[in-house]
């Protein structure tokens, strides 16, 4: 005998993603931390390379007080120094790239006073400004050359003109300074910025670690290890594994109530079908009698069993909400088609909801209000009304009522306690029923002001 193959496992279905979270983090935070670094890098380049330039400057300035305090003119109208004010070595090294010269306006700068350093070459006087302070710039008057030029205009005592005082230098050393200084700006704060992004991969690698751990935890409960997520959470992380164990015993409700609805199903089928078997194995003579008996029976099971099924299948939805009063007015002109003798008056607010779905709703309201109508006096009196998170809902009729020994019983399913009236003694019970799945109940009590049966049933308020 062939064996059928197994079913194959439908594919896993991979879920619809957005990117990869850790990736997202490390990005940002790599683009937050490159602009900071670049921001601050710069901010210290200029700070730093100010100061250089500054020292550069504070040097070459010293150097020009030191001519303009010893200066003297000598009978022949030349300029010549009291006492040794440039004793830089650099100062008589031919092209050594640290130069003095003093030139005044009319003279020119070929005859102007230099130190040998300079030799053949002079600086530029550039009359166009006239400097009585200090005054600082570069230039490229030497084409093999950049100089740092710092400059003066004084009086020399004894001389009716004002001459121009020079120290000039290479900006060659400066240069230098600085690109060092930049280099080691650049290798810094790349170890820095590279620093803060493995910090921040390791941050957020540990970070996300729960959600790995809680992955792993799921995995678990699918291939039947454990039925929880029992492991130690960060507080960021705990209330999801709180929602999510929440859901899981949810679900396992449902399915038990499905197990049981299936077993209570196959029981209250059971004994029908027997009945049948055996009347169709003994040729009774009322088989057929016998077999539209039980069939009804059969139905009235199925009927109640749909029933539960349908609330406990919708209960799951957190948007399901009915309106009252629409509901109210369809059941209300539903029963009186069928009932035309019956008066059935309606009050209380128009606003209400209950978190139920409206098909829900219907089923419970009509059960109700048709058995007031059927076992009433002909007055059917409902009342709506709000309390404590709840809408409550009276339905009174002016019958003879239910003892009240007898009110618990009358919630068994098939229980009637009137047997002169067509029914199948079901519909409490599935109101019972529903309005508990959905977090309700439902009460019988005798009805003050028309003397018959009022059923409280109380059905958990939405907005």
């Amino acid at each position: 005998m062939d064996t059928p193959p197994l079913a194959e496992a439908p594919p896993r279905q991979r879920a619809v993603t957005t990117g990869s979270l850790s990736r997202r983090m490390i990005l940002i935070a790599a683009a937050w931390i490159g602009l900071l670094l670049f921001g601050g890098g710069f901010a210290l380049d200029r700070v730093l390379i100010n100061a250089v330039t500054n020292n550069f400057d504070t040097q070459m300035q010293y150097v020009l007080r030191s001519l303009l305090a010893s200066a003297m003119i000598d009978p022949e109208g030349d300029v010549y120094f009291s006492r040794q004010a440039a004793a830089d070595q650099r100062f008589i090294e031919p092209n050594s790239g640290l130069y003095w010269q003093v030139s005044a306006p009319g003279v020119s700068v070929q005859n102007a006073f230099t130190s040998r350093s300079l030799w053949d070459r002079r600086l530029g006087f550039g009359g166009s400004h006239d400097d009585r302070n200090v005054h600082v710039y570069d230039s490229k008057q030497f084409p093999d050359e950049t100089l740092r030029i710092v400059e003066r205009d004084a009086q020399i005592p004894g001389s009716k003109v004002h001459w121009r005082f020079q120290v000039a230098q290479s900006r060659g050393e400066l240069d230098a300074q600085i690109s060092v200084l930049r280099r080691t700006l650049i290798r810094s704060f790349a170890l820095l910025g590279l620093g803060l992004i493995v910090l921040v991969w390791l941050q957020t690698f540990y970070g996300l670690w729960p959600l790995r751990r809680v992955r792993d935890e799921i995995a678990r409960m699918r291939a039947g290890q454990s039925n929880r997520i029992s492991t130690a959470m960060p507080d960021e992380v705990a209330p999801m594994v709180e929602e999510l164990n929440a859901l899981i015993e949810h679900n396992e409700r449902q399915a038990e109530e499905a197990r049981r609805h299936a077993g209570n199903l196959a029981h209250a089928l059971k004994t029908p079908l027997t009945v049948i078997m055996n009347a169709a194995t003994a040729q009774s003579d009322d088989l057929a009698d016998t077999v539209i008996r039980e069939a009804r029976t059969m139905r009235r099971q199925v009927d109640h069993h749909l029933a539960r099924a349908r609330a406990v299948g919708r209960r799951g939805s957190a948007h399901s909400r009915a309106e009252v009063w629409p509901s109210l007015e369809s059941v209300e002109r539903a029963v009186g088609r069928l009932y035309r003798h019956v008066r059935i008056d309606v009050t209380g607010p128009r606003d209400l909801q209950v978190h139920v779905e409206r098909q829900d709703l219907d089923e419970m309201l009509g059960n109700l209000i048709e058995n007031a109508a059927k076992y009433g006096g002909g007055s059917v009196f409902v009342t709506v009304g709000a309390e404590a998170g709840f809408v409550e809902l009276l339905i009174e009729d002016d019958g003879m009522g239910i003892p009240e020994e007898d009110r618990v019983r009358i919630f068994d399913r098939g229980v009637r306690l009137d047997t002169g009236k067509p029914g199948t003694g079901l519909g409490l019970a599935i109101v019972r029923d529903v309005a508990e799945i959905y977090g309700g109940t439902v009460s019988l009590e005798e009805s003050e002001d028309l003397g018959g049966l009022m059923v409280r049933l109380r059905l958990p308020a939405a907005g």
